[in-house]
């Protein structure tokens, strides 16, 4: 058995193991920002395409999620299907309008679409308006397996995320995976080469965008609330600081991102709490107000110091501790 396989296997039994020893309501919350991450990252980190209005999928589809829960009575994954096809038909029609133009053309284009579903969802009588869409039921999975314990949802929570990100890895491997990094790379290379750019562009942002709208229909049941929050262009930054911060263009860097701002913004207060005992300064118990704050000091450091993000400075050093050890007498 090689590395690789060991590595995969020792994280899976730590997934398996980790709602034994940490909160799960958490762990899914990590889970389901891990996916929306690696989703986003799959557009920006091998298509080169930065968009602005991920948030239209993630929240759009807890959206209508939450509703076919609550107020249809659908079951759990019918419910979270139909999300997620809202979420692809949504970057469907968005895809064709962006794709037409590039750079901060393109960004400015996702941001302004993603915009105008959030005064959507504010307008719309189903979703509560500010007050959110409150009361999601979790239901049961597959009609027998009932959702209310957290373990359980937990572990369907898992097996959805990693499914996800199994396609991410799939898609990344693939002839079609390889095109997207082509076009990054060098899109007028791609089209002499006889590649139809626009035509891989949209299929990446369709494909983009129904994995962050899995990932917004899972952490809609997850929460049992959907609000404005997921729609509004600041969860767009904050996947685009995921991303940033973990590694653009690595497989694992988007999870690490994640797990990094989502424990920032729950265990930050504990944090300051415990330094506050530790040290006696009570300045730092009022740290856990100043997420926002903390997390752009990371995002600073992040770019004059790790260029490439936690993982992708982590892989530059092993490549050339591994070419110094090949080249060495």
């Amino acid at each position: 058995m090689n590395k690789n396989k060991i590595a995969i296997l020792v994280v899976l039994l730590a997934l398996l193991a980790a709602p034994f020893g940490i909160y799960p309501v958490f762990l899914m919350k990590v889970l389901c920002f891990a996916l929306f991450a690696c989703a986003f990252n799959l557009l920006i980190g091998y298509t080169g395409l930065l968009s602005f209005g991920h948030a239209a999928f993630f929240g759009g589809a807890g959206y209508i999620t939450g509703y076919l829960i609550r107020d249809v009575g659908l079951p759990f994954e019918v419910s979270v299907l139909a999300g997620t096809a809202f979420a692809a038909f949504i970057g469907l029609l968005m895809g064709l309008l962006a794709i037409r133009r590039q750079g901060i053309y393109f960004t400015m284009i996702t941001l302004a679409l993603a915009q105008m579903l959030y005064f959507v969802f504010l307008q719309a009588p189903f979703t509560g308006g500010e007050d959110g869409l409150q009361g999601i039921p979790r239901g049961h999975f597959l009609g027998f397996i009932n959702l209310g314990s957290d373990l359980t949802l937990y572990y369907v929570v898992l097996g959805i995320c990693l499914a996800g990100f199994a396609l991410i890895v799939r898609i990344v491997h693939s002839p079609f995976g390889q095109v997207l990094k082509a076009i990054k790379e060098n899109e007028p290379r791609a089209i002499s080469l006889g590649y139809d750019v626009d035509k891989h562009k949209l299929m990446a942002f369709v494909l983009s965008a129904t994995l962050a709208g899995l990932a917004g229909s899972t952490k809609a049941v997850v929460l049992g609330f959907e609000t404005l929050t997921d729609v509004h262009w600041s969860m767009s930054g904050l996947v685009v600081l995921m991303t940033l911060v973990g590694g653009l263009g690595t497989l694992v860097g988007p999870v690490v991102g994640a797990v990094v701002i989502v424990s920032l913004e729950n265990k930050l207060g504990e944090l300051g709490r415990f330094l506050a005992s530790t040290t006696h300064v009570d300045w730092f118990n009022t740290i856990g107000d100043s997420v926002t704050i903390v997390t752009g000091f990371i995002f600073v450091v992040c770019v004059l110091a790790f260029r490439k993000g936690l993982v992708g400075e982590l892989l530059d050093w092993y490549k050339r501790r591994a070419a110094r050890g090949t080249n060495a007498p």
